[in-house]
Order: structure tokens, then sequence, then C-alpha cells
């Protein structure tokens, strides 16, 4: 039930590069953090020209000498690589903490002649030795598309005794200065949220600042932190904007269990990996998790003054154990996915990459449970006739760090890696997601060696950067198994006689640090030794992609609202200042081919009907939509609410009173229309006329305000629906009948009616 709309094909980026001025090489020698850093040669040697590492020829490629400077950060290492919800983990990765991100790394950027420069030190930030109100972390930068400034995030700050502690908080900070004789200057932004861990800046098009944060949608502090859905820990919530101009800070996605390593590509989408894993509460199924006492309960609402209620059980989506229902036998549902999204940079369009979903996702590797497990007409696997995709996503991790080939548009790199104790470290993949191709047409590739049974030959990479020559840098180690103790350093990627990525030339001599800090221990710790070499960014100058934005109304939706006479403006107008967005689905019974996990037999009591084959057909009568309330809270002075999903309230929508709370009826001809909350995580199901649940959405979705939201089916075509037909392209009825009721109620009306200004009814 995935909504799809896609966007025009914009025209593709055409890189400039803007190389700085060199200097004469020196020979290599170990670095030291502190130290003003020699001049190191730079490695050279002659290539063909840049290829797909899916295009190699019998002989192995070696990759040019790099031309453009290069900007990273170094990491004090963390005991046991990965401990949980540290600074390389897949999740969670936020954390401010000692025991989440050591202080001591730095900024640094490498010159083509394999000259150094600490870019933090230069402009009076971090120090050496036992790490104290000085001391620094930091993360992330990217390069402006002018390749004079970047912008990352630091934390400033560590105990300075003994049992101390910190309420240093991630911020962003804009360097510039980055050319070889410039000096170096670090402000922090101007607007951002204080008091808040905000991470993982970039620039849009027009110059504007995207992030994630883990501040609340409305910065709420009695609701702070927001807790992911799986193990109740503090997560960032979505991407924020930041509009440089006017200092306005607004959500432009609500995600329950975090958004990672947003970029632009060059059709000016935002391309993040998001953790989907909407399923029930792991914490409500048993007071002890894991030996940890969590004493789950609910709030009666979002609002500050709210009261315990005790704990209701979350309905939505099914459970995580078997169940029963009128159906039969119900599978436990539970999701655990870090998938390719996508969405416009003014935050509208939000989907998977291309509308790509578990389908094919799963890859040859086929199985994919049915929910009804006694409706034979359902398939535990899907046809790989129906896609291109071979390579198997596992469902306990994901794709992470995905950035575009500079050389090759809609061809993008990312590292395929497990959820826990992998450091987001592992093999390097390829996705062929161009926005001419739908998830049918998708591919992922294998871009480096990988993981055998005995480990990962060729060791396991992370942050891939393809550079503007075609040729590609990753942080690397050899280890097969990452640990506390793996050097994790950038190199150059060489192309192997099979066409995979192997290390090449490592990118620094090695930079060496000595750290302590204090915790609780009589004395303070120490790290002595190579730091993590992270985030690498290519600095040159760049055309900036379009600024994508909301599209046009597709023309049957837009043929509606002509004959009814709405303004199309002042309807967009009315849903802004109510916060509120509109979603129309033409066909609700009409599904994607490849769906076969689902009721795919569909009928509209009286109305259409959509099926292939035999098998049990399933009346389905009312769309209800659910939204994310942060309504569960824990004992054992576990701070923050996590989210529970409960019928959403939206008085504009038209009265459904034979429905379930929280829907709108289905009308004949299958479509739906409803006006929902804006900024807030949604998700929803079909159910029968009495209720009961027939096809569910396993994500969530967040619309803008004034976004105008068309799915074409329930779960829409990529190519053909469960009948062999193509998308639907009727006048949705549902939509003319909303529209008359908004005009006989609303239109004209300038009132604020704000959504959820009520306090919810106990698991409503």
């Amino acid at each position: 039930m995935r909504l799809l709309f896609r966007a025009s094909v914009l025209p593709a980026l055409a890189g400039l590069a803007l190389a700085l001025a060199g200097c004469s090489p020196v020979p290599q020698q170990a670095i030291q953090a502190g130290d003003t850093p020699p001049q190191a040669a730079a490695a050279s040697a002659p290539a063909p020209q840049a290829q797909s590492p899916r295009q190699a020829s019998a002989a192995p490629r070696v990759a040019k000498a790099i031309s453009n400077p290069i900007l990273f950060v170094t990491q004090v290492p963390t005991a046991g690589g990965d401990p949980f919800a540290s600074r390389l983990s897949s999740f969670a990765n936020h954390m401010p903490g000692m025991g989440s991100a050591l202080r001591g790394g730095d900024l640094m950027i490498r010159y083509p002649d394999g000259v150094l420069r600490n870019l933090t030190r230069e402009a009076g930030f971090g120090m050496d030795g036992l790490q104290g109100a000085n001391a620094i972390a930091v993360r992330e930068p990217t390069v402006h598309w002018s390749g004079d400034r970047a912008i990352f995030s630091m934390v400033v700050g560590a105990p300075t005794q003994r049992y101390g502690s910190t309420s240093a908080k991630w911020q962003l900070y804009e360097v510039t200065g980055l050319a070889r004789g410039q000096t170096a200057r670090i402000t922090r932004v101007a607007g951002q949220p204080a008091g808040y861990n905000n991470v993982s800046p970039l620039y849009t098009s027009d110059g504007d600042i995207l992030f994630t944060s883990d501040s609340p949608r409305r910065g709420e502090a009695h609701l702070y932190p927001n807790l992911d859905e799986y193990e109740s820990t503090p997560t960032v919530i979505g991407i924020f904007k930041l509009e440089v101009a006017t200092g306005r800070v607004s959500l432009l996605n609500h995600v329950p269990s975090g958004a990672f390593s947003p970029t632009i590509d060059s059709y000016g989408r935002v391309i993040f990996t998001r953790w989907d894993h909407l399923q029930h509460d792991q914490q409500q199924d048993g007071s002890i998790y894991l030996g940890y006492t969590f004493d789950p309960f609910n709030f009666s609402s979002e609002a500050a003054n709210a009261t315990r209620i005790g704990l209701v059980r979350d309905t939505f989506p099914e459970r995580r154990q078997e169940s029963t229902s009128p159906y039969g036998r119900v599978g436990g549902h539970t999701y655990n996915l870090f998938a390719p999204w996508q969405m416009n940079q003014d935050g509208t369009d939000e989907l998977t990459l291309n509308h790509i979903g578990r389908q094919e996702l799963v890859g040859d590797y086929g199985y994919l449970p049915r929910a009804f497990m006694d409706d034979g007409a359902m398939s535990d696997n899907v046809s790989l006739a129906n896609f291109a995709n071979r390579k198997h996503i596992r469902m306990d991790g994901g794709i992470f760090h995905i950035r575009e080939s500079r050389v090759e548009p809609g061809i993008y790199y990312g590292i395929y890696a497990r959820e826990f104790a992998e450091g987001s470290t592992n093999q390097i993949v390829r996705i062929a997601g161009a926005p001419t191709l739908n998830a049918e047409q998708m591919t992922i590739t294998d871009a480096s060696p990988a993981t055998g049974s005995n480990g990962l030959p060729g060791g396991r990479f992370r942050n891939p950067l393809p550079l503007g020559s075609g040729d590609m840098v990753a942080s690397y180690t050899s280890d097969a198994t990452f640990g506390g103790s793996s050097r994790l350093r950038l190199h150059q990627l060489n192309v192997d006689a099979s066409g995979m990525f192997v290390a090449g030339t490592a990118l620094t001599p090695g930079i060496r640090k000595t750290v302590s800090w204090w915790t609780d221990a009589a004395t303070p710790r120490e790290y002595s030794g190579e730091l993590w070499e992270l985030e690498a960014v290519e600095v040159a100058a760049r055309t900036p992609p379009p600024a994508t934005a909301h599209p046009a109304i597709p023309s049957p939706e837009r043929a509606v609202l002509t004959a009814e006479g709405i303004n199309e403006a002042a309807l967009r107008d009315w849903l802004r200042s109510n916060e509120l967005a509109l979603i129309v689905t033409r066909n609700q019974t009409s599904r994607d081919r490849g769906d076969t996990q689902q009721p795919f037999n569909l009928q509209v009591p009286g109305g259409v009907r959509k099926t292939r084959g035999n098998g049990r057909v399933y009346d389905i009568a009312h769309y209800q939509i659910v939204q994310a309330n942060l309504v569960r809270g824990y004992g054992n002075n576990i701070r923050g609410r996590r989210p529970v999903a409960q019928p959403m309230s939206v008085a504009a929508n038209l009265p459904n009173g034979s429905g379930p709370a929280g829907s709108v009826r289905i009308a004949a001809d299958g479509s739906t229309a409803a006006f929902v909350p804006a900024n807030r995580a949604l998700s929803w199901q079909t159910v029968d006329p009495n209720g009961e649940p027939v096809v569910r959405e396993r994500v969530w979705v967040t619309m803008q305000a004034g976004e105008i939201r068309t799915c074409a089916g329930c779960h829409g075509e990529n190519t053909r629906n469960q009948a062999g037909e193509a998308t639907p392209t009727n006048q949705p009825q549902a939509l003319r009948e909303l529209m008359r009721h908004w005009k006989q109620t609303y239109a004209g009306n300038s009132g604020r009616r704000r959504n959820g200004a009520a306090p919810l009814a106990p698991g409503g």
C-alpha cells in the first residue's frame, strides 16, 4: 500500500571541478593529529577511462591520482568498535555522551599532493591529552556547491573531573578558508534548534540547510527524547530545513525510528536511508526485555499535563506473534529494514526510492511470508519474474551512506550492512535508481566482495565517495570482523579483474593521537593510536541541481477540481492554515502485481472489484488512517516517549459513522480522499464493513501542509496490477464528494482550525 507519485525526469547535473592550488610534494611521514602536517607525496599512476565496476574488463583498473582536496573527519575509536548506540552505529548514532562519541577527533582536509591540514585545530577547536571544556568530536561534512565552504556537526566539551558530565549537544558549524594559503574559520550556524542534537547537514539547491535532529516535532520538551520503535532508544525524528535568510526551521518528514545520511542527487531529490520499523512495541509484550524492566504504559495524549492511563496495547499493525481474526490465522508481523528513500527538497512526495519495496528488495531469496496464513491464494514467496533485482537485502539491516556517482547520474553506491556490531561497515553495493526506472526495473548489485561464511574477503568499507574523476574513495579496514582495534582508514579504491572495488592506496600515513578522558573511574581512561578516518567528501565546485518541489496535480484529480469549481490555490492555502494535507487514492482494490503477501482479491460492496485467479474475495469498505502519537511511556526512570499508531482525528473530513475511528468511506469506484495531519507520520489500512483490517500499510509516510498527494492504487502499480491492468485513470468519486463537502462547510472560512488540539481518547 505504498504511495506512488513520480516526479518528472529532471536534467542531470553537469559537474564542474574546481581544483585548489597545490604545492610541491615531499615524502610522506606519520602524522600526529595536533602537529602542523608536513607535505606528502602524491601517488600517481596512469589509468584507463573510469567505468562502472560491473563493466570491468579482464584487466584490473588502478585508480587515477586524486585531483581535488578531500575533506574528512577523524574519530577516536570506541571500545568494542560498535557498542550499542554509538558513533558508528546504524541507529541512535547521534548520542553526544562520552560512551557514544569519544572526544579527540578533528575536521581534516587532504590536498592532492597529500598535504594534510587540521581545520578545527587551526580555527581554535579541539585539544590533545586530557579532554576538557574545549574537547570536540566532529562528523559528516558536506561541501557547498561553490566549493569554498562546508557544513558539519561538532560537539564541544567533555567532563572535567571524575563523575563529571556535560550537557554538550551535536550542533551545526560552517567552515571557510578551505583553499591552500587561506585561514580556516569556523562559526556556529545561527537559527538551528538549541539544546538538541543536530547532525547530517547538507545544503539545498537554493543554499538553505537540511539536517536531521532529535528535536521533537514542535520542540515539546516534555516529549524529549523521542524513542524509536525497536529498542525504545532516543532517535533523530526526521529531516529538518533551516531557511538561512529567515532563520525559520521546519520539519520535512516525521520518521519515528530515524532518517540517516541525507544527500541531494543530480535530479534534485533528497536521498536518504530511513529505518522502517512499523511494528508493535516489543517492550509491551513483557515487562522485562533483555533483562531490563521497562514497565510500559500509555499517556492520555501528547499534552504536557496528560495523565497515565495504564497500558493500552497497540492495535496497528498486526501483532508480532501469530494471532487470529475472522479471516483465520494472521502471521506475526515484524519489520526491521533500513531502506533507501527519497523526497523533494520541500518535503513533499516522500516515498521509497522509485517506490521500491520489500518485494523487490528481497531479491532472489524470494521468501516473504503472507499476512493471512489460511488464504491459499496468497504466497510466502515473491515472483522473480516481476522484477530485475536479484540482490537480497536482509530485513535486519539495509543500505547505508548512499551517494550518487558523479559521472553516471542515477547510479548510487551504498554500504549493505547488518543492524548491529558492524559500525555500518561492510560491502559496497551499486544501485540503479534513476527516476526513469520503476521498482521493477531497479537493480542492486555487488560492487565489492560479498560477505562469505568465514568473514568478509577483501575487508570492510564505509562511506563510499564517488569522485568527479569516476574513481572511488572509501573508509576501509582489512578486518573481517569490525571492532575497536579495526584500522578504519581512507583509501582510494581500485577495481579488480572481476569488477569489484578493492582497497588501493591509503590517503594518509595514519593519523595518531593520545587522548584521555574522565569517567567514574579513579583515573582517566586513555587511548593512544590511530584515529578512524570517516565521511570523506570531495572539495570541488558543482552546479546545483534543480530545487525539486511538489509536482502538479495529475489530470484525473485536476479534472475533478475543475468540474467542482475548486480553486487549487485557495484549497492549498486552507490546507496550510489548518496544517493539513489531502491524500487521494483512485482505486483501493487495485494492487501491484508483485505483492501477493497481503490480500489482492478485493471488492467494494456494490462497487468495483479486482481479482486474480481463485481464492477468497475480501470486502473493503473503509480506509482508516492512523498517526504516530507519542503516548507510550516507560517506568524505571526511562525518559522520553515512543510513538504508537492511533486513529487520526480531522473534523474536516466527511462523517463516516459506519466506519472505525479515523476512517473515510471507500467510494463505489474504489477511491478514497481524506484530509490528514501534516508533518506527522501517517499510516493506514483498508478494513471490511465490520472494521476488520484487510490490507495494511507497512511504513510511515509524512505529508507537508498544503500537499495534495495522489496514489493510483493501494500499493500502487509499478507496471500492472493483480488483474494485469495498467494504472487506474478514473476521476476519483471520493474526491468529488469531499470537495463538495469542503465547499459547503469550509470554503471561504478563514478561521484557523488546528488539528490535534483536543486530547486523544485512550486507545484513540
